[in-house]
């Protein structure tokens, strides 16, 4: 049987999603978890790995297994048995075909940056702090050069390991809500740090050091040594990946 879960985290404590041998990880945790639950090994996959320090608000993820547990045991069971940090949030069957990674047909991250002149107490795990003021509006229009099939390389990592750098973005935008700056992009699929690169190169055109037309000319330029830095992981979140509807899925992770 294939399994499909929904999987929440705060990824701050974390070095990022993938199992590693020295650290702790989203999927070391989860799959010790299901393992426990299942009695045997349990090796999961997921629809996007996530940073150290990023977060996740619906990681999906599948496993196969011949072990048989009730949905509610594997929700249940599983969360009881991971850090707090973590949680199972739904479970349910799926085909055989069906694949967390393949099947998805876009990923979508949330980047928040708290910008105040002081820096965050509360929120600190989950901001990134700006004390210089942003326009959100400029940031936003620049943004919209990022829209449909292009050549990312100046927002790729140095150590990315795609095959090629070309992507589509299928909506971008930056707004305001009160004290903070709120930028989502949703893309058929992305490049190491490619979030973050894009929000560096943002930062300067809000603080008005940049010009609205700078980020196409990054674009354009293909080149990750003239863009801006890479902003903080704390204020990256993954949502997650959307499917089509005949995989059936909950609706937060399905196309509308």
């Amino acid at each position: 049987m294939r399994i499909a879960l929904g999987i929440e985290y705060d990824g701050t404590d974390f070095l990022g999603w993938q199992r590693l041998s020295h650290g702790n990880t989203v999927q070391g945790a989860l799959e010790d978890a299901l393992s426990k639950v299942a009695a045997q090994p349990v090796e999961v996959t997921c629809a996007g790995r996530t940073d150290a320090g990023v977060h996740g608000r619906c990681q999906v993820v599948h496993f196969d297994t011949g072990v048989s547990r009730a949905m509610r045991g594997w929700l249940l069971g599983a969360t009881s048995n991971l850090p707090t940090g973590v949680a199972v949030l739904w479970a349910q069957p799926v085909a055989e075909d069906f694949h967390a990674r393949f099947s998805a047909r876009s990923r979508r991250y949330r980047y928040t940056i708290l910008n105040r002149p002081v820096r965050a107490a509360l929120d600190a795990r989950y901001v990134t702090w700006e004390r210089l003021p942003l326009d959100a509006a400029r940031m936003h229009e620049a943004a919209q050069a990022l829209l449909g099939e292009h050549d990312f390389s100046a927002f790729r990592a140095v150590s990315c390991q795609a095959a090629h750098a070309r992507r589509s973005v299928l909506a971008v935008s930056v707004r305001r809500e009160d004290e903070q700056v709120i930028v989502e992009i949703e893309a058929n699929a992305f490049l190491h740090h490619m979030v973050r690169n894009i929000v560096g190169s943002l930062l300067p055109v809000g603080r008005g050091e940049q010009p609205v037309a700078w980020v196409g000319e990054l674009l354009a330029g293909r080149n990750r040594e003239v863009a801006g830095p890479t902003a903080p992981s704390s204020g990256l979140t993954f949502i997650g990946p959307r499917y089509e509807a005949h995989w059936g899925l909950p609706a937060a992770v399905s196309q509308p």
